[in-house]
């Protein structure tokens, strides 16, 4: 099974290509999902007791927890300590029912796959992107965001540039959606036509 890690900075349209490899028939594993999870379950009353007063109601208000990060931002940290192995640990069981099902492929949706080095537990790279004027303008449209923000959020992100280059295929999304994905729709082809000379060459 092609284990497929894709990413791309915010406002690069990583979410929307996410869908696209999903209306393809390839499962697709959010790390955003699984967090929003968390965050209405097992994970909130640790992140309560690390950051008193963001899960009043046993959910965690994101917008608190966001305005304590951007006050403290050493508090990443120990946030990432507390959700890193959850998201691991559902990542894990989501990869061991595809392969029970026998699916030739899926696909890691990881905003941070290279910061926090699940780039090491996929076989293939896919990264979106495209240029910073759209990235900028679709980010700052965004309800409740603002300049500092945005910095703040880039500033904890590989640079666009970096992940381009370590990518094994990069989709633009600044060209529109049939163009992505049409993108999309060559990389399924060719994987699988590779896995098929893999079992051909077996």
């Amino acid at each position: 099974m092609i284990i497929i890690g894709l990413t791309g900075s915010i406002g690069m349209g990583k979410s929307t290509t996410a869908e696209m490899f999903e209306a393809m028939g390839i499962p697709v594993n959010s790390a955003d999902a699984v967090v929003h999870q968390l965050y209405e379950g097992e994970a909130a009353p640790l992140i309560e007791e690390a950051f008193p007063g963001t899960a009043p109601d046993g959910v965690v208000d994101r917008r608190l927890l966001s305005e304590q990060l951007m006050a403290a931002p050493d508090g990443f940290a120990r946030l990432e300590a507390i959700i890193h192995p959850l998201v691991r640990a559902r990542e894990q069981e989501f990869i061991a029912r595809a392969r029970s099902r026998g699916e030739p492929m899926v696909v890691l949706d990881i905003p941070l796959l290279f910061e926090t080095g699940a780039a090491d537990r996929v076989d293939r790279i896919v990264v979106v992107s495209c240029a910073p004027e759209i990235q900028r303008e679709r980010v700052l449209a965004r309800a409740g965001m603002t300049e500092a923000k945005f910095a703040a959020i880039l500033s904890r992100q590989t640079p666009d540039a970096d992940k381009r280059q370590r990518a094994d295929y990069v989709i633009d999304t600044g060209n529109g959606i049939d163009a992505a994905r049409q993108q999309v729709a060559d990389i399924v082809e060719e994987l699988k036509g590779s896995k098929q000379r893999s079992r051909q060459d077996a």
